[in-house]
């Protein structure tokens, strides 16, 4: 056992209640940025060929489950009271909507957009995310709402569906993970 919670930490892999509800209390202060892979999905990878961004029928979208952890997301918010700010998100369907039924509004932005399967985008994208992420947001946590390969350029962690990484803006650009919320952390219903 305690072999594996040295391994645990020495990884990052979350160990349990304490350490997810000093995450949770840190949120609560407000001032953190939330980078959030967007919620359980259709089984797939990426999306499908001659998909249009501006129609969700021909993306890959939310599951029935993912739904309901974007839901459960909401509910763990406002129980313990975190404040939020400005919820920017990626233009696919599936982050929206995880952001919509999360957090009930949200602005759609670009450098959130997938990189997945145009990656001469990535460094642009990633530094207007650094950007953003390593200021001290205004009122309340700013989250944002995109894929795995985005937060995992940005932090070096590669979160599963629905996970969000806690960042800690340090100014200028710069920030420090406080830890992951994994979706074992959020109430069930």
């Amino acid at each position: 056992m305690i072999r594996w919670l040295l391994a645990a930490l020495l990884v990052g892999i979350p160990t349990g209640a304490p350490a997810e509800d000093a995450l949770w209390e840190l949120l609560k202060g407000g001032g953190q940025v939330v980078i959030m892979r967007h919620a359980s999905t259709e089984p797939g990878v990426g999306d499908p060929p001659g998909f249009k961004l501006d129609d969700c029928a021909t993306q890959r979208n939310l599951s029935g489950a993912g739904r309901e952890e974007a839901r459960r997301i909401d509910a763990a918010f406002r129980a313990r009271g975190v404040p939020v700010g400005r919820v920017l998100s990626s233009r696919w369907c599936r982050c929206l909507e995880t952001a919509r039924l999360a957090f009930g509004r949200v602005e759609p932005w670009p450098p959130l957009d997938s990189f997945f399967e145009d990656r001469s985008r990535e460094p642009e994208q990633t530094q207007a995310a650094r950007t953003l992420a390593g200021a001290h947001p205004a009122g309340g946590n700013l989250i944002l709402v995109t894929h795995q390969i985005n937060a995992g350029a940005l932090t070096g962690v590669y979160p599963v569906s629905g996970e969000m990484v806690v960042v800690t803006p340090q100014g200028g650009g710069q920030f420090r993970v406080a830890g992951r919320l994994p979706p074992s952390a959020l109430p069930r219903n």
